[in-house]
């Protein structure tokens, strides 16, 4: 960030309010790195300097900026300074990957969350075909076959497509949502992946319904491509929950 955009932005700004001074400065700063007068990579300026503007004291500024980091909105490091980052779903991935982890009830509760929102996903990624996601789609096509039979691989690619799905719709807040249900298509794609009687035919069907929606989405049918997408969610459901229903039945015998 220049000098004299840093400068015009905080000579912009409002003294924070005695109440929640904190939140007062990271709401301003929020919105000026939401609206775009801070762009991702920029340096923000020091806490000194922000303390200054806002007329609170350095322990406020600092505050801030740590809410500012606990939201994803900014990266900081010991004796760097402050950066943005572009809006993302990191704090919603953590959130989930807690819940999906703490019990096979919130795992189910996840993935139906996760189906509901997907359907509506698939409907208008093909209304709106935005480029640059079918491109990530069709990569993520690619690396799933050079990922047949090693889950980690398989998983990573899983996850790739269907955020390359949001990215077809052409809305960030969409995006965001997916990039936050990381943990839960990591869970649930994991589980899928650890069935000891997988076979071959298994690993290219999976491959197929992936395609399937693809297809549907590129050749515009917002019908076809939600019919395609609760297909793959009933038949990986089915798989990874009795998976998850046996590894919990293991575990409370381990007890």
């Amino acid at each position: 960030m220049s000098t004299e955009s840093t400068r015009k932005f905080f000579v912009d700004a409002k003294p924070a309010a005695p109440a929640r001074l904190a939140d007062a400065v990271s709401d301003a700063i929020a919105m000026a790195l939401l609206d775009g007068r801070i762009a991702p990579g920029d340096a923000l300026p020091a806490e000194g300097e922000i303390a200054r503007e806002f007329g609170v004291s350095k322990p406020i500024a600092r505050e801030a900026l740590r809410q500012l980091t606990s939201a994803g909105l900014i990266s900081t490091q010991q004796g760097k300074v402050a950066r943005a980052k572009e809006l993302n779903g990191e704090p919603l991935d953590r959130i989930y990957g807690y819940a999906v982890r703490s019990s096979l009830t919130r795992l189910r509760e996840a993935n139906e969350m996760r189906r509901v929102v997907e359907t509506g996903i698939a409907r208008l990624a093909a209304e709106r075909q935005e480029k640059s996601g079918l491109a990530v789609m069709e990569r993520a096509l690619d690396e799933m076959r050079r990922a047949l039979k090693e889950p980690e691989g398989f998983t990573e690619a899983d996850i790739l497509f269907h955020l390359g799905m949001a990215m077809a719709t052409g809305n960030t807040m969409i995006r965001v949502q997916m990039e936050g249900m990381r943990a839960v298509q990591r869970e649930v794609s994991e589980l899928f992946s650890r069935r000891s009687n997988r076979t071959d035919a298994d690993w290219d069907a999976t491959v197929e319904r992936h395609r399937d929606i693809y297809e549907a989405i590129v050749a515009g049918d917002a019908d076809l491509a939600q019919t395609h997408i609760e297909i793959h969610f009933e038949a990986a459901d089915i798989a990874s929950f009795e998976v998850a229903e046996k590894l919990g039945e293991e575990k409370d015998r381990t007890r």
